[in-house]
């Protein structure tokens, strides 16, 4: 059987496309992922990055508010919170990254999704059908692809900065920044390039001071915006500096990061309410080995303005695997839903009902 498409990946931009294709009647099928522990290692876990978030204010139409009973009625129960099924309060103010994605999972899944909980290895997109070669062996051919597979923060790769992820650990200033457990608190900012600078700045709306922290005297960002946040009287910069470590109990969180001198080696204990690492993302695109055109930063190319289509045709893009600047999770949504409506759209031009 040759499918019409198919979806690799399952953060906002991989569900939404899958909703728009299952209404479509093209009967997607979505690689999801593997639960493995290089997966999760690598925060590469089904239900992609918000599934590492706690609450998720900026997705509209999901505000703050008792979601118990909805939850209940929308999810199977081998799909809900703890919180839910124990009766316990509900944590935060508002709808979780896991719930989040749960539920788009669900709603692709009542409009006839199929879903597959493995990894696409291999794809071959040489000749029509394409040929994706799943974790657990045999092949998968298909008229049309969407990759959807996202792009992972960098990180230290501290045991203490994994031990704190999600409590006062984070590589989204945007997307965190206005959570109550930053909001007039000492911050500290790792990195030195544009992201680091427009981070810093951003977190300043929030933060009572931001500290800057680079392993140099001298920021890589652009000038302009190096000026701007130097002159900023709320960012600190903290020159020839790395984080050592990070520090906090189970109560709070994160407490403090302890710096270390790339001159000297000396330390200082620096007391922040939470660290923000500024230091890229990385695209997850090594399966599909150099099959589609990249952009410099390593990011798939669209090839059309204002279209999710690739290098290839018939091989769409959507989320951030393709998007190196928003990164948000209602962009990714909308460049899923665009992702789908090119793939239909490709097939009826090429006769495939």
């Amino acid at each position: 059987m040759t499918e019409k498409v198919v979806i690799i990946g399952s953060g906002p931009a991989g569900w939404t496309a899958a909703v728009y294709a299952a209404r479509a009647n093209l009967s997607p099928l979505v690689y999801e992922g593997a639960h493995t522990a290089e997966n999760h290692a690598r925060g590469m876990i089904p239900l992609g990055q918000l599934a590492l978030t706690t609450e998720v204010e900026n997705f509209p139409s999901w505000p703050s508010g008792q979601l118990r009973e909805y939850l209940k009625t929308a999810l199977p129960f081998e799909h809900q919170p703890f919180w839910v099924q124990d009766d316990k309060p509900q944590p935060g103010h508002g709808v979780s990254g896991p719930e989040l994605m749960e539920l788009m999972r669900q709603q692709a899944l009542n409009f006839g999704t199929r879903v597959i909980t493995d990894d696409i290895v291999k794809v071959d997109f040489k000749d029509r059908p394409f040929k994706l070669y799943p974790g657990d062996g045999g092949v998968v051919e298909t008229q049309t692809v969407i990759v959807a597979t996202g792009a992972r923060a960098n990180y230290l790769g501290l045991p203490s900065e994994h031990k704190y992820k999600n409590q006062g650990v984070s590589a989204c200033a945007v997307c965190d920044g206005a959570l109550p457990r930053f909001r007039n608190k000492p911050l500290a900012v790792v990195g030195g390039g544009d992201s680091a600078v427009e981070e810093g700045t951003y977190l300043t709306k929030f933060a009572s001071t931001v500290y800057l922290v680079h392993r140099r005297d001298q920021l890589r960002a652009s000038k302009i915006m190096q000026t701007r946040a130097l002159e900023n009287p709320k960012i600190a910069p903290k020159w020839f500096r790395v984080v050592e470590e990070v520090l906090g109990d189970e109560k709070h969180g994160v407490t403090a990061v302890r710096l270390k001198s790339t001159q000297d080696g000396g330390t200082e204990t620096l007391e922040v309410g939470g660290l923000f690492l500024a230091i890229g993302h990385t695209p997850n695109t090594d399966f599909l080995s150099g099959q589609l055109e990249l952009e410099p930063n390593g990011y798939v190319k669209w090839t059309k303005p204002m279209r999710t289509n690739t290098s290839v045709e018939g091989v769409f893009a959507a989320g951030d695997v393709a998007d190196s600047y928003y990164k948000q999770a209602i962009t990714a949504a909308g460049t899923g839903c665009m992702a789908a409506l090119d793939a239909e759209r490709w097939l009826s031009e090429h006769g495939v009902e």
